[in-house]
């Protein structure tokens, strides 16, 4: 069994560091072979392209934009009215993944809007968010790009987030049909949601393109105090065959490199040449 691969998220790891190029570079320096971001758009994709090729790693999954966050917006997939910016703001994920040759785009569904009930307008975002990702998918297809799906609890991290289990996710997967649009599972969002992490691990990987991973319930370092025992969690992606990559976005609680003695120490059990540095 090969032994996974990890990014580091650098919207949440090194935050001593200002601007994503000095995190490209801390990333590098740690024994990444990837990167990943939220939301590259406050800098040119020629200079992230730039920091990324001088310290050797491959960025390997961004955000659409957020669209307008103060007034609360976050992400336009499924939000009705908001398909003209959804377009625009997936027309600029697209070439910033062009340019900085990353394979892969998390497509934002959004929040349910202020003051709506969730219930009452599920089926209307719904609509929305299958007539987005249509678009969408075949926008990313010309460009041999994968689009993500991810749940985002609403229990502890955002009340409104209209996409909040894999089911709901792999439910509008099946709908909308297209091989290039997948499931990224954040591990941390579907412990909190739903718990059953073998069986759902073991039900939704063969369409996840993505893995993301923060202790439960504080999105700590793996290695810190919570839920969830992640040298078994590891060892279950390996044993069911898992290829991507697996992205740590826990929220240091010091220095970025010392909080990542765990990874070290995995690196060091399978063999990874950074193991010891």
């Amino acid at each position: 069994m090969a032994p996974l691969r990890f990014s580091a998220n650098l919207s949440w790891l090194f935050p001593e560091l200002s601007g994503l190029p000095a995190r490209v570079r801390a990333a590098g320096s740690s024994g990444f072979e990837a990167v990943e971001v939220a939301w590259p758009y406050a800098e040119t994709p020629e200079a992230l392209a730039r920091a990324a090729r001088e310290a050797g790693l491959r960025l390997v999954l961004i955000n659409t934009p957020p669209g307008d966050q103060e007034k609360g917006e976050m992400g336009l997939g499924a939000v009705p009215g908001r398909q003209a910016a959804f377009r625009e703001g997936l027309e600029q994920a697209v070439r910033y993944a062009k340019a900085l040759g990353c394979p892969r785009i998390h497509l934002m569904a959004g929040r349910v809007p202020q003051g709506a009930d969730r219930i009452a307008v599920k089926a209307e975002m719904e609509a929305v968010f299958l007539e987005n990702l249509r678009h969408a998918a075949g926008v990313l297809a010309q460009e041999d790009l994968v689009g993500l799906l991810e749940p985002i609890n609403t229990r502890i991290t955002d009340p409104q987030y209209f996409l909040d289990t894999p089911q709901q996710a792999a439910a509008i997967l099946q709908k909308v049909g297209r091989p290039n649009l997948q499931l990224q599972m954040d591990i941390f969002h579907w412990q909190i949601m739903d718990g059953n992490l073998t069986g759902n691990i073991r039900e939704f990987l063969p369409i996840v393109g993505h893995v993301q991973v923060a202790q439960v319930p504080g999105r700590g370092e793996p290695s810190s105090p919570g839920e969830l025992n992640f040298p078994y969690l590891f060892q279950l992606l390996e044993d069911e065959g898992y290829k991507g990559f697996v992205g740590c976005l826990p929220l240091p609680a010091g220095d970025t490199v010392e909080g990542l003695s765990w990874l070290r120490s995995y690196w060091d059990r399978r063999g990874h040449p950074e193991a010891g540095q």
